[in-house]
């Protein structure tokens, strides 16, 4: 990524035109090729950007950033005070709270959450097509297994249906019913889910943690 830090004005030429005024500004250069323009008072958010795919051309006191539709950011720079490449080197991805290996975690930890009388079996239960979330019994003893989602979707639903099919081979373990539990349920999901036979459980991650609700009570 290059910064570089200053005064310019700025003028975009594309499907529409706009024009910054003279002022110090901060100009990004990432490694994507995109390029965008950031003043000190607008948080995240650039006050003009072109995405890739784009190229920039630099000739002295002039940078044209343009794409493919001919669209173009002229950056006129009347001084230059900070200009320095780093190399921040690869991504490893936003890690939100509450990512399905802690539902998960807090999930084995509080399985009654499921319903009363049941009991956990194991944590990534293995099978040949990979492991299962939660193997848990419920009260009178069956099996059940148990998908865990942060976003319950169509696709979660096939994966637990194919865990399903495979564990109800088992004469050991069979019936095994199956659980389909998340933060969100989709309506098309939980619809699949209830059709064929898969109970939906919606979790409430704070409530997992013990957290109390941030609301009024009367007691």
């Amino acid at each position: 990524m290059r910064l570089v830090i200053a005064r310019c004005q700025v003028n975009y030429v594309g499907r529409l035109t706009a024009h910054l005024p003279m002022a110090n500004r901060l100009l990004l250069i990432k490694a994507d090729g995109s390029v965008s323009i950031h003043s000190d008072d607008r948080a995240y958010k650039p006050l003009n950007w072109m995405s890739p795919p784009c190229w920039l051309i630099q000739d002295p006191g002039v940078w044209t950033v343009q794409n493919k539709a001919g669209e173009k950011l002229v950056i006129t720079l009347e001084e230059v005070m900070h200009d320095s490449a780093h190399e921040l080197g690869p991504e490893p991805g936003l890690v939100k709270d509450g990512v399905e290996a802690h539902l998960q975690e807090l999930l084995a930890e509080h399985i009654v959450t499921l319903g009363d009388g049941y009991t956990l079996v194991r944590r990534e239960f293995p099978t040949a097509i990979g492991p299962v979330d939660i193997m848990a019994r419920d009260g009178k003893g069956g099996a059940v297994a148990v998908e865990i989602k942060r976003r319950g979707e169509i696709d979660g639903v096939e994966q637990l249906t194919r865990y399903l099919e495979l564990l109800n081979r088992d004469p050991l373990l069979s019936p095994v019913k199956g659980v389909f539990a998340a933060q969100i349920i989709k309506p098309q999901a939980r619809t699949l889910a209830e059709d064929r036979g898969i109970r939906c459980v919606t979790l409430d991650y704070d409530a997992l943690r013990g957290i109390e609700p941030d609301e009024f009570r009367l007691f």
